[in-house]
């Protein structure tokens, strides 16, 4: 979650792409580089420790975009795979 986090924050849709799963992958992903990302809450996580395969972030991601801050609640769902976290989906 956190890597994901700094790679909208460092604009790298690539690595962005490459962590979202498969089966819910967008072929491409535009990333804003007027909106500066400033600070990531994590407001409780399910699961996702060492030995799941499964686990659940709900965060609030804080953010400017022409001098307007705002931020972004969305509780994501991820998969381990091979070792791997991947993000599947996310609901406001």
């Amino acid at each position: 979650m956190r890597s994901r986090f700094s790679a909208f924050a460092v604009n790298l849709p690539e690595y962005l792409l490459a962590t979202w799963h498969a089966k819910t992958r967008p072929t491409d992903l535009v990333v804003d580089e007027a909106m500066i990302w400033h600070r990531l809450d994590i407001i409780r996580t399910e699961s996702g420790g060492p030995f799941d395969s499964r686990g659940v972030v709900e965060f609030e991601a804080h953010y400017s975009l022409l001098n307007h801050s705002s931020s972004q609640h969305e509780i994501s769902e991820f998969v381990r795979e091979d070792g791997r976290w991947y993000y599947v989906d996310g609901e406001d």
